[in-house]
């Protein structure tokens, strides 16, 4: 008769080594190393709080072989890096992107050259869009009750079936660990694979959110309660170029409609920088659009 707790344990156990067959010790700072994901065969996927150097990387793979390590690519605004091997050594990652409240997940990390570790809990939140203590915009976060041991920033949240769901990370918000689910942390990992860097763009104004009049209401045709009063136009930049007044409520940005800073923030994402972009405001409590070219953020 089978035992439903011992076919359980064994699920789990059967999670983990697929899981850690692609969970990576990362050694790029002082005192302890990290823990990281093979992205590609040649490409390991980490915090970027764990690199705080850019030279003498150690990778150890699963066998316990140790591999050196360059800087692919870095963004410290998800706290996500990149490092590319000088060989295909890695078996990288199965993942999924289905992931529940309430479902069954395993921490996983490869802190030491003893070997995999891992915690187990349960999803407890999906969160999101937020800021990030880093100057960084997370379109969705994942928050557990696993156990982020010491090295676990950089390896993967897995289900019972040893998919990948995500990145472990506390360098996001202080004094917590929260999890960049696979496909924000994969679309930044490809970014980075390509160009090195995540560019983000900006307008060079200072708003606040203000609320949009009845009667402009009926002009926008649509129901927007609120947009963002230009406070400040930032000399000859981007903004101030394209035609933009202290005074405009800019109320969408390239057909998004935006309510808050953080709408503004997500409306210009990596795709939008250099090119122009519609910008549509309430001057006078009518709606007018202006074209600008988004310049980069630094």
């Amino acid at each position: 008769m089978s035992n439903p707790l011992t076919d359980f344990s064994n699920a789990l156990t059967a999670a983990v080594e697929k899981g850690g067959a692609s969970t990576v010790l990362v050694d790029a700072r002082k005192r302890y190393p990290a823990s990281g994901i093979a992205f590609a065969e040649d490409l390991v996927l980490t915090a970027d709080h764990v690199v705080t150097r850019e030279d003498n990387i150690k990778v150890t793979l699963t066998g316990g072989r140790t591999l050196d390590a360059a800087l692919a690519g870095r963004d410290p605004g998800s706290d996500l890096a990149l490092l590319r091997l000088g060989e295909k050594a890695l078996t990288p990652a199965s993942t999924s992107d289905s992931v529940k409240v309430a479902q069954l997940v395993l921490a996983l990390g490869r802190p030491s050259k003893a070997g995999i570790q891992a915690s187990w809990g349960i999803v407890s939140a999906i969160g999101g869009p937020a800021r990030t203590h880093r100057g960084g915009l997370l379109d969705e976060f994942l928050q557990t009750e696993t156990t982020p041991y010491p090295g676990f920033s950089g390896g993967p949240l897995v289900n019972t079936e040893g998919d990948v769901l995500g990145l472990n990370t506390s360098g996001l918000t202080p004094g917590s660990s929260l999890t960049i689910p696979v496909k924000v942390a994969w679309r930044i990992a490809d970014l980075l694979a390509r160009h090195g860097s995540v560019r983000r763009g900006y307008l060079g104004v200072r708003t606040q959110p203000v609320e949009v009049p009845e009667a402009a209401r009926k002009s926008l045709r649509r129901e927007q309660t609120s947009g963002l009063l230009v406070l400040w136009l930032e000399e000859n930049g981007p903004a101030q170029r394209g035609g933009l007044f202290v005074g405009d409520t800019i109320v969408a940005v390239g057909g998004q409609p935006v309510s808050d800073p953080d709408d503004l923030f997500a409306a210009l994402h990596s795709d939008t920088v250099g090119k122009p972009i519609a910008v549509e405001v309430l001057r006078g409590g009518k709606p007018e659009t202006v074209t600008v070219m988004v310049g980069e953020r630094t």
